[in-house]
């Protein structure tokens, strides 16, 4: 997308077990993952226009839900402020059923009591999934928010599908 032309470069979709995705790119890196909510994808009017690294994340996503890829290779274009780049970098480098609670990530940063930003940053991650937002819990191991798909119900998935132990609050919601 440019200011002048709100269409993605590339757009590709795919099913999963949380819902439709929509991946979108600029042609050499995965620029956004979108997650279904309340049945509607950020680009569900645009018809899609897949390249081939789009083609290459929907084939990896498509073996990390069966169960078969546990890390992804693919080319991601993060943009954002160096904070947010920061705490994206220390997601990517977390394994497959590793998780990091919000505080452990502040002091990685060296803002060790900037816990709403470090939420605020790991909420805006623009690329979930192939960046994984979602194996950051509370201290205590708890789901504290999910800003994907249908929230934390899809966090739980996610968790669950790696084999990572947690704890849903009480209502289903942070």
């Amino acid at each position: 997308m440019s200011p002048t032309d709100p269409r993605p470069h590339s757009l590709r979709r795919l099913t999963s077990p949380i819902g439709r995705i929509e991946l979108l790119g600029d042609g050499t890196a995965v620029t956004s993952l979108a997650i279904e909510r309340d049945g509607a994808l950020p680009h569900d009017d645009l018809p899609e226009s897949s390249d081939a690294v789009l083609d290459r994340a929907a084939a990896q996503l498509d073996e990390y839900f069966r169960g078969a890829r546990r890390t992804f290779d693919l080319p991601v274009a993060l943009a954002g402020t160096a904070f947010q780049r920061a705490i994206w970098e220390q997601l990517i480098a977390l394994d497959w059923g590793e998780v990091v609670s919000y505080g452990e990530l502040g002091r990685a940063t060296g803002r060790a009591t900037a816990g709403r930003a470090v939420g605020g940053a790991v909420g805006a991650n623009p690329v979930p999934i192939i960046v994984p937002c979602h194996r950051v819990l509370g201290g205590s191991g708890r789901i504290t928010g999910y800003s994907g798909g249908e929230g934390v119900p899809t966090k739980a998935w996610l968790l669950a599908h790696e084999g990572i132990p947690h704890s849903v609050p009480r209502s289903g919601v942070a």
